[in-house]
């Protein structure tokens, strides 16, 4: 087994762990205003980042390990490092469920409420 291989083996299984939402409730979760709300813009009246990558983390999920591209394994590492840099910062302590935290990480693909 290669180096490359065991990195990707060990980003497959973090993004698995880090992406707690299917692609079904992503994608429902990115048509909701509340989702469109939050995030950085490298311009007014674009897309957000996280909302971006949202719709990458779909398209990710609906694929096999086998036809991943290196630029899905590099997506799915920096999903993986925003989802523990934002949980890592600890959330509101009133109304998580309504924070613009939690929206920001569901765009990454993860729900903090989830279990």
């Amino acid at each position: 087994m290669t180096d490359d291989a065991i990195d990707r083996d060990k980003v497959w299984k973090d993004f698995a762990k880090a992406v707690n939402m299917t692609p079904a409730a992503l994608e429902k979760w990115l048509a909701t205003e509340d989702s469109k709300s939050v995030g950085w813009t490298e311009k007014e009246g674009t897309e957000s980042v996280g909302h971006h990558s949202g719709r990458r983390i779909v398209a990710i999920k609906h694929k096999t390990k086998s036809d991943m591209t290196e630029d899905d394994f590099t997506h799915m590492r920096k999903v993986v490092g925003y989802v523990h840099r934002h949980l890592a910062q600890g959330g509101p302590k009133q109304d998580v469920e309504h924070s613009a935290w939690r929206y920001s990480l569901m765009n990454w693909g993860h729900d903090p409420l989830e279990k």
